[in-house]
């Protein structure tokens, strides 16, 4: 069964970004230029785009959305939108600027209420929740203090419908030190289709993933920087 793998294209303030705790700065990757970013992941066989606008994530006024409607435009693209997302209002409108799907951010699964108009108001594919977890508790990076049991989450999550996970090891993003195989595991175990990320960093450990069970893997930092033979990549998640 083939594998989806999502390079990562981190924005903040028009430009390439990456995540640290202290809030996105700058990445000097391709010059900085994410559509540069993601031709150069399309050509090398990438039909999925991560595509995440970290200064929403954080609770800036300013947002990356046409940046976003610009990846999306390019031919061949298919963007997973991603960034502090908490409402049906910010899912459609990345949906509306050309996402094909949105990942509901860790810090809405606060509000059930609200989740659940989500997950009644989307179409099939459309959207996905993100689990992010640090100390085995789901937390929230940028704005929104989260602190949820992991396992009776995904059980109510799986109960209102929730159609997809993305689960991500916050201690991990960025450091390239591998996945965490066995987060992923628990979350794949809960029946809902599961895409892993954090510290993702060779083919190898991509193969790990889905053999506890994800159905796909965002790789960042490894993508961006050059360390993942992308294209390589890609074709072996293809088999």
């Amino acid at each position: 069964m083939p594998f989806t793998l999502l390079p990562a294209i981190d924005l903040t303030a028009g430009r390439l970004g990456v995540y640290t705790p202290a809030g996105p700065t700058p990445l000097d990757a391709f010059g900085g230029d994410p559509l540069r970013a993601a031709r150069s992941c399309l050509a090398a066989g990438a039909r999925w785009l991560h595509v995440v606008d970290m200064d929403l994530a954080f609770g800036s006024d300013e947002t990356n959305l046409e940046l976003v409607r610009a990846i999306a435009a390019l031919p061949d693209a298919s963007v997973q939108a991603s960034g502090g997302v908490r409402t049906w209002a910010q899912v459609g409108a990345f949906l509306e600027a050309g996402a094909t799907r949105v990942v509901v951010s860790s810090a809405a699964l606060v509000e059930e209420d609200l989740v659940a108009e989500i997950v009644a108001r989307a179409r099939p594919g459309e959207v996905l929740f993100g689990i992010e977890v640090a100390e085995g508790r789901i937390r929230a990076r940028g704005a929104g203090e989260v602190d949820l049991d992991l396992m009776a989450t995904l059980g109510w999550l799986r109960a209102a419908g929730a159609r997809g996970f993305l689960v991500t090891a916050l201690g991990r993003v960025g450091a390239e030190g591998g996945p965490d195989t066995e987060l992923v595991r628990r979350v794949a175990r809960s029946g809902v289709p599961t895409i892993g990320a954090g510290g993702i960093r060779s083919v190898d450990d991509l193969a790990a993933l889905r053999e506890v069970g994800a159905i796909g893997a965002v790789v960042g930092r490894a993508a961006m920087d050059g360390s993942l033979d992308l294209a390589h990549a890609l074709a072996w998640a293809a088999v």
